[in-house]
């Protein structure tokens, strides 16, 4: 009845600048247990075990087995002992709060579905589910995740409905604001990775029949023109390493620091150079309102990478070469237009 879930404290990670195996190896570690609870922390890696052991299936049927039954204990668990896990981990409430924990459950839920076939895990994700729009999608929100999901294990037609609604609150119309070059616009610390987390989610909506034709192919031009600027068609590329003018300073350390045995300390963050090794495929956090931006490595709002900003942003791209390898790519030259989803 515990579950290990951060190594490393927030402000003793972010107060050194050196390369990860040149770092004090006494971490801390966190755990969330039954009197205190994680229950999002705890769905969450529920639902990226089953999903491993899905993939792994047909590869490594031993693996996946371990995968499996490593998910089924880890999400009775949480099922049994909810709460935020930000509640029971403090070290983390200033860098990963938790906003919410019900979606989770949801998550978790489906994923053993699929990965099981038991019905049991979609009672469970339905007795709980809440229809609501989505705010985007994202490490701490997975409520668009289970449109998709739930729509396509059940077919019914209100989980389509929520997406629909969770798109058009990404439209202008549903307030969304767009960058003059017609990025959306959802929040100014890693904008990228909730406009590419959403491309993603309106490229599997339209995989999934969820909406009519039309509405489909207007989900996959929107979801193109978000990763193309990404890319770079609208002036400057925002992937290190890839297209005109990429950034050559993202804020990560490792990536900055000199070849080893070189020392490496908070000289490296200053260095007016680019770094000096190439972080080939990094997503940056993404410009401001006007399309602003400025190759910093000390400005981590904007010029940070992270995991979760690549996650989406590479599911997309891959469903735009799906596209393209069937000849259903949209026209790149409409994006000047802003198209809306």
């Amino acid at each position: 009845n515990e579950l290990y879930v951060q190594v490393g404290e927030g402000s003793k990670d972010h107060g050194t600048w050196t390369r990860p195996e040149s770092m004090d190896p006494n971490r801390a570690a966190f755990k969330v247990t039954a009197s205190k609870p994680g229950s999002d922390v705890a769905m969450e890696m529920a639902a990226a075990m089953a999903c491993g052991s899905v993939v792994f299936k047909s590869k490594d049927s031993a693996f996946s087995g371990k995968l499996l039954t490593a998910a089924k204990e880890v999400y009775t668990f949480a099922k049994a002992h909810q709460g935020p896990y930000t509640d029971s981990v403090n070290d983390a409430m200033a860098y990963y709060h938790s906003q919410n924990y019900t979606d989770e459950n949801n998550w978790g839920a489906e994923w053993l579905y699929v990965a099981t076939g038991d019905n049991q895990y979609i009672a469970d994700s339905k007795a709980r589910y809440a229809h609501e729009p989505a705010w985007g999608f994202s490490w701490d929100e997975k409520i668009a995740g289970n449109h998709l999901l739930m729509y396509n294990i059940t077919k019914e037609q209100s989980y389509a409905d929520d997406l629909i609604a969770s798109m058009n609150v990404w439209s202008k119309a549903g307030g969304m604001i767009y960058t003059p070059k017609c990025l959306a616009y959802r929040l100014e610390w890693g904008t990228l990775r909730y406009a590419s987390n959403m491309a993603f989610v309106a490229l599997m909506a339209a995989k999934y029949e969820m909406v009519p034709a039309a509405k489909a192919a207007s989900y996959r031009q929107w979801a193109m023109c978000q990763v193309h600027y990404a890319l770079g068609d609208t002036g400057r590329s925002y992937v290190v390493g890839f297209g005109v003018n990429p950034p050559t300073k993202p804020h990560h350390r490792g990536n900055s620091c000199p070849q080893y045995p070189l020392p490496c300390s908070w000289d490296a963050q200053d260095n007016p150079g680019p770094n000096p090794h190439t972080l080939y495929g990094a997503l940056v956090g993404g410009p401001g309102k006007s399309d602003d931006y400025v190759d910093d490595r000390k400005d981590y709002v904007r010029n940070e990478v992270a995991c979760d900003y690549n996650a989406g942003f590479q599911a997309a791209v891959a469903g735009l070469l799906q596209l393209a390898l069937d000849h259903e790519l949209p026209d790149p030259s409409a994006c000047g237009s802003c198209p809306q989803p």
